[in-house]
């Protein structure tokens, strides 16, 4: 065969492939984004909240029944879970993300908060975004909001930065909820299996503009510096110990120096040690998730760190606003705070202000 032709051939084959899979994902993120709420503006747009829509007669009832959102085919969240294995496995363990950018903390399987979250900062590609992990369990729609991520990773990679948190893990995912949700709406395991095989390709945390140091929650006293966080092994299980580990368990605390987490995993760490480690890597400050704070963000230890988390009305029981931080091309950091937007017809979504249970 002609060498010229085969090369030909080749290309042809790989623009039909690649013409598919965006076929693919923009089927997907179509009835995600255009439907309970309708499209969303451009940066920092405003204008109201549209009502829920069933997306049409095919799929209606089923969509009326998971609070106007249209199932996702088992087959196209197979086929995006395998795409987006292989395109996050050649990223670095910390990604490199440019400004301006969203930072996006927890999201807890709450699709209609993160459709807010669009609605308020923006749609990719015109938003470039940086989500902190926690993308599924609690809420009820755990396999629609992950999905809505890595989608938007997937069609938009160099504008879209996803890295792993602590609930991106097969243990964990089997105690608190995501595990039965994908039983109850595909019927097997299939759909899980595939993306927790994602969560293994997940980076473990991002950096911006070599100034903000973004994991999802916090320092480890395995590490001191970004390059020993990029020269450890991510492609598996999150472990019960080590540094993977504390990187996406441990929590700011008051007192200073190191110490054991209530949590059960990773530890807690003082003022002392986050100035220390901002110091040492030539960091402004952290920004992580992980934590439920009553207000959607909270900073500590003298300005090094701050919380952001954007999960408002968390378990649609606790109260809690929410925030992103939006980080412009100057690097100045805005928390930009919102209220819950209840999903329609899914159980219980009133506003209890009660002392919340502990939360991992």
């Amino acid at each position: 065969m002609d060498t010229g032709n085969a090369g030909g051939l080749a290309k042809t084959l790989a623009e039909a492939e690649a013409a598919m899979l965006d076929a693919n994902i923009n089927a997907l993120l179509s009835p995600l984004l255009d439907g309970p709420t309708g499209g969303g503006g451009g940066r920092g747009s405003g204008g109201g909240r549209a009502s829920a829509s069933d997306g049409g007669s095919g799929g209606g009832a089923a969509a009326k029944a998971n609070g106007g959102v249209k199932p996702l085919p088992e087959q196209r969240v197979l086929e995006l879970a395998a795409h987006c294995r292989e395109l996050l496995a050649r990223e670095p363990n910390v990604a490199h993300v440019r400004a301006p950018v969203t930072i996006v903390g927890d999201t807890h399987g709450q699709f209609h908060d993160l459709l807010e979250i669009f609605r308020i900062a923006g749609r990719a590609p015109e938003t470039n975004y940086l989500f902190l992990g926690d993308y599924v369990d609690r809420g009820y729609y755990s396999v629609e909001t992950v999905c809505a991520v890595l989608a938007l990773k997937a069609r938009y990679p160099g504008r879209v930065t996803v890295i792993r948190g602590n609930h991106e893990s097969r243990q964990i995912t089997q105690v608190y909820g995501f595990y039965e949700e994908c039983l109850r709406k595909y019927g097997s395991a299939r759909v899980w299996t595939a993306l927790t095989d994602v969560f293994d390709a997940l980076p473990l945390a991002a950096v911006v503009e070599n100034s903000l140091f973004c994991p999802h929650a916090g320092l480890s006293p395995a590490l001191e510096t970004l390059d020993q966080v990029d020269g450890l092994h991510r492609f598996e299980e999150v472990p019960h110990e080590g540094a993977m580990c504390d990187l996406l368990w441990s929590d700011p605390d008051d007192r200073i120096g190191w110490g054991i987490s209530p949590r059960g995993a990773g530890y807690t760490y003082g003022q002392d040690v986050s100035e220390a480690f901002n110091h040492a890597n030539g960091l402004r400050f952290i920004v992580r998730a992980h934590q439920l704070v009553s207000e959607g963000y909270l900073w500590q230890h003298g300005g090094a760190v701050v919380t952001v988390f954007s999960a408002p009305n968390y378990c649609y029981r606790c109260g809690n606003r929410a925030a992103v931080v939006d980080v412009d091309e100057r690097m100045d950091a805005r928390v930009v705070q919102f209220e819950h937007a209840a999903p329609t017809g899914a159980g219980v979504t009133e506003v209890r202000r009660t002392a919340p249970d502990y939360f991992l």
